[in-house]
């Protein structure tokens, strides 16, 4: 199930290969859902409130891993592109390595300075000690989300993004009813979704490494390959450390969203969350086309082939459009009405709020598309400091409006500080996308 993306229609090949990811996405997106349903409607707005509030610092230590076992991956795709099967699997051993380190690190920073951080983020009194205990339990198992992220990054630098979507699918299946049991049959509140979410993306590790070994003989390590080249490392970490960088900026802006949303108290916060869980659904497709767009462009790159690259980002962006015209309509229009997913109180007064978030973002799905797909391709083809430029940008677009918006207590302002970092950081990277491409113009791939 290994797929060659130098060869082939660039549109066909992008449009099969982001869809099982898209979809896989929309089921890891259950692993939060789920919580967020059950714990809205089976606990209290309060303990909705309570895992909203600490979604963007899963963002940000889940995000930031996410970012590095990418980029690890990057130089895996460009390998395989190469037809280098020898230096990939070093590239694999290499990237476990880093990854174990890495993983145990962030574990023990974030468990040490969780309170403090839930304190500077203004986290209301009223929900703090289930938002704490939520995301130290989430903290705990850094290791099998790191696990999970990195054998999927590996499937698809090969091109496979179908077998990390069926492992999925079967772990979303099981939070689901993990949530279900501890949450209402052992009353476990907060704490009992976040074993769930623990417990399954740690399951969809072990079925991806089992895969691996048992189904992918190319990536099946030798003891030469457990020798780490300097020269890789040193590669995996220059483009890893900027993607992670890059996830973490991102994330560090939707922290000081919700610092600034906290003030406006906890019936704010459930309405803003439900809202972000309802835009994390539909806007995965553009996470997928970004992953793809990573691979295609790596796999691309390690074979030279700058002109394929370009027709892959002409299609990318036609794919893209046409979605973004169908999601702004969808929240415009009915997005709202999935707050009956999440709340069992003041609905009327919460869907209220959820729409003025929806119609704010609506307007600006063009803007996230390009930050997404010209991103994560210009990382794929191992430009890893670039496109950090453009999430300084957003940073700095986005924690603005948001301090703007806390200062006036205006949730208007807190729903528009996404769009405004949108705009500038795709701005900044379609100028990148065509000064890059300029230095390639005489390759004819």
């Amino acid at each position: 199930m290994e797929r060659d993306m130098t060869v082939g229609k660039p549109a066909a090949m992008i449009i099969n290969f982001t869809i099982p990811i898209f979809l896989g996405n929309v089921f890891q997106q259950f692993y939060s859902m789920a919580d967020t349903i059950i714990v809205g409607k089976c606990v209290g707005n309060r303990a909705l409130a309570a895992v909203g509030s600490v979604g963007t610092i899963m963002f940000f230590i889940l995000g930031f891993l996410m970012g590095l076992t990418t980029g690890f991956t990057v130089l895996t795709a460009q390998k395989f592109g190469a037809k280098d099967m020898r230096g990939m699997r070093r590239t694999v051993s290499s990237a476990y390595v880093l990854s174990i380190i890495v993983s145990v690190v962030m574990t023990l920073l974030s468990l040490l300075l969780m309170k403090k951080l839930l304190v500077f983020m203004h986290t209301p009194e009223d929900i703090f000690a289930d938002a704490y205990r939520y995301i130290m339990i989430i903290c705990a198992g850094i290791f099998a989300s790191t696990a999970y992220n990195l054998f999927s990054s590996i499937l698809r630098a090969v091109g496979n993004s179908k077998v990390p979507l069926y492992f999925l699918i079967l772990s979303a299946c099981l939070n689901i009813v993990l949530d279900l049991v501890l949450i209402i049959l052992f009353k476990m509140g907060v704490s009992g979704a976040a074993y769930a979410t623990v417990i399954s993306q740690g399951i969809s590790a072990v079925l991806c490494l089992i895969y691996i070994i048992k189904k992918v003989p190319m990536l099946r390590l030798g003891k030469d390959d457990w020798k780490l080249n300097v020269y890789l490392v040193r590669n995996q970490v220059g483009v890893g450390l900027p993607m992670a960088f890059q996830y973490s900026i991102t994330a560090i802006g939707t922290m000081m969203v919700q610092s600034s949303l906290n003030i406006l108290g906890s019936a704010a916060v459930a309405a803003f969350t439900a809202a972000n869980k309802i835009e994390n659904v539909i806007t995965q497709a553009y996470v997928a086309l970004g992953t793809t767009m990573t691979s295609y462009c790596a796999q691309n790159r390690g074979a030279g082939k700058y002109s394929r690259i370009r027709s892959g980002f002409r299609a990318a962006t036609a794919i893209g459009l046409v979605y973004s015209m169908l999601a702004s309509i969808f929240f415009w229009t009915v997005g709202k009405y999935m707050s009956y997913l999440f709340v069992s109180e003041d609905i009327q007064s919460i869907m209220a709020q959820v729409e003025i978030y929806l119609r704010c973002i609506a307007v600006f799905m063009i803007p996230l598309m390009i930050v997404n797909t010209y991103r994560n391709g210009i990382q794929g083809m191992g430009y890893g400091i670039l496109p950090m430029t453009a999430g300084i940008a957003e940073l700095i677009g986005r924690g603005a409006a948001a301090q703007i918006a806390g200062h006036y207590r205006s949730y208007f302002g807190i729903c528009m500080a996404s769009p405004v970092a949108w705009i500038l950081a795709s701005a900044l990277l379609l100028i990148m996308y065509v000064c890059i491409m300029r230095r390639h113009r005489m390759d004819v791939g």
